[in-house]
């Protein structure tokens, strides 16, 4: 009874934006199915795209396999897990401009990079891994906390007091990163890469993997905390459980990425958005075509760093703040001017 009234009441909260499907439960149509082959076709240039020579090299074959590869799975399973963040946070903080680059998510992730490194030296990349998911979900909560005090929740508020406490954080790190004389190790964070990813720099991403699983199980909740804590309650949903197990799966998206990659900035703002737009707000409909829009995304904007100065590479995460930038301001546009006509 309650899973019929949870359906019930996700699919009568989507709004009705123009040129979305008439069945928003239906995933697999011709437009998804082209989109698959899009990143299929991105994910083979992908591979096929780089300074190395891999066909008249003696070892092409085994650079190919050692570094083409994983950076490729690489690209995807980051594009995946970026998007799904913003997808939450826009979900549970009814936001559309709030994603970890704007809330401060990320420089909670550095900084708890930067702690693992001041207590243990050389640190492995489990124990990275394991301090960017504790400090991404403690920022997360604290932000959460700030927002609940706050009565006036406009699109631009939220943000602005989350680029504000992402400033404070990211200031407390390079205070300490000076301080201790550790600037390498928060560089090297700031510029998030693909160049560095091979075989055994990348597995724990397939974690994502089991994320993205346990986000569709509890897809129809997460659309109905989306709505308030009023109607959640009232349907008989746990809100602030759904609020921590949500900051879960964002920390742990986040922390990854930061550990493996490095900061990836916009991507959970630009994709969420633009999906949301063009289908409305179902999450589990939405999911895949997130994904699988982050995926595109990001291995599109990695084939540009690598080929814009070939045969030097740009950091994937100037290509995305570049973008993500004028995404932004478009968006606050977009929305300036729908207040206007109504």
């Amino acid at each position: 009874m309650l899973m019929r009234s949870l359906n019930e009441v996700e699919i009568r909260s989507q709004p009705p934006f123009s040129g979305q499907s008439a069945n928003p439960q239906k995933i697999f149509t011709v437009p998804f199915v082209l989109a698959i082959f899009a990143v299929m076709a991105l994910g083979v240039i992908s591979l096929f795209t780089g300074v190395y020579d891999i066909w008249g090299q003696a070892d092409g074959r085994d650079m190919f396999f050692i570094t083409r590869v994983p950076r490729t799975i690489a690209l995807m399973l980051t594009g995946a897990a970026m998007a799904m963040t913003g997808l939450i946070m826009h979900l549970v903080t009814q936001n559309k401009m709030v994603e970890p680059t704007t809330i401060g998510t990320t420089e909670w992730a550095g900084l708890g990079l930067l702690a693992v490194y001041l207590l243990v030296p050389g640190p492995s990349l489990v124990l990275r891994m394991t301090g960017a998911i504790v400090f991404s979900f403690v920022g997360t909560m604290i932000f959460f906390l700030f927002l609940r005090r706050v009565r006036l929740r406009s699109s631009l508020i939220v943000p602005i007091m989350g680029l504000m406490l992402g400033a404070v954080i990211s200031a407390l790190s390079t205070f300490v990163t000076l301080y201790f004389n550790m600037s390498q190790v928060i560089e090297n964070w700031f510029i998030g890469s693909f160049a560095p990813v091979q075989i055994g720099r990348y597995e724990y991403l397939w974690i994502i993997v089991i994320v993205t699983v346990i986000l569709f199980l509890y897809a129809n909740r997460l659309t109905i905390a989306g709505l308030g804590e009023e109607v959640a309650t009232t349907l008989g949903v746990n809100y602030n459980r759904l609020i921590v197990l949500a900051n879960a799966l964002i920390a742990v998206c986040v922390g990854i990425v930061a550990a493996v990659i490095g900061n990836i900035p916009f991507l959970g703002l630009i994709v969420p958005n633009i999906i949301s737009m063009v289908r409305g707000d179902d999450l589990r409909s939405n999911l895949p075509w997130v994904c699988l829009t982050g995926m595109g995304t990001i291995t599109l904007c990695d084939i540009i760093a690598r080929v814009v100065i070939m045969p030097f590479e740009v950091p994937v995460s100037l290509i995305l703040g570049t973008v993500g930038a004028v995404v932004f301001i478009l968006i606050l546009l977009r929305q300036r001017r729908s207040r206007r006509l109504r």
